[in-house]
């Protein structure tokens, strides 16, 4: 498949592989400060976005664990503005889809309101793995 800039592909792919280990050992914090430096790194490409929007999904577990309401709210929100900006970009690969079980972590995402939320709402969020990345291609 050939690629365009702002689009998702194998390189951005690869520059999450530290960051999505660290989410799936629930070491959040440390997903959020990996994925932080490539994120900075590709600050003039859309396909960042990809990388934001699980940035602040591991914020909100971060908030989650720490019993936080207003703080996993406040980063949800963020969050669901991501996977919208992801859409709306036409930044999605397939890549994005099958190694990252991106409609899996959109759907459990955008079922937790914006407003008005309960942690009760975050526990299946916060148990999501990435169970396709360690057969990526690259």
């Amino acid at each position: 498949m050939e690629y365009k800039f702002g689009q998702f592909s194998p390189e951005h792919l690869a520059k999450m592989e530290e960051g999505v280990q660290l989410f799936n050992e629930q070491k959040y914090w440390e997903c959020h400060e990996s994925l932080e430096d490539v994120w900075m790194e590709d600050r003039n490409d859309q396909a960042r976005n990809v990388y934001w929007a699980v940035i602040q999904v591991a914020a909100a577990c971060i908030h989650y664990r720490d019993d936080k309401i207003i703080g996993a709210q406040g980063m949800i929100k963020k969050a669901q503005e991501k996977f919208r900006r992801c859409r709306d970009l036409h930044v999605l690969t397939p890549l994005v889809l099958q190694y990252l079980d991106w409609e899996e972590l959109e759907a459990l995402a955008m079922k937790i309101p914006e407003s008005g939320a309960t942690l009760e709402q975050f526990e299946d969020l916060f148990n999501f793995r990435f169970k396709h990345y360690q057969s990526h291609p690259v």
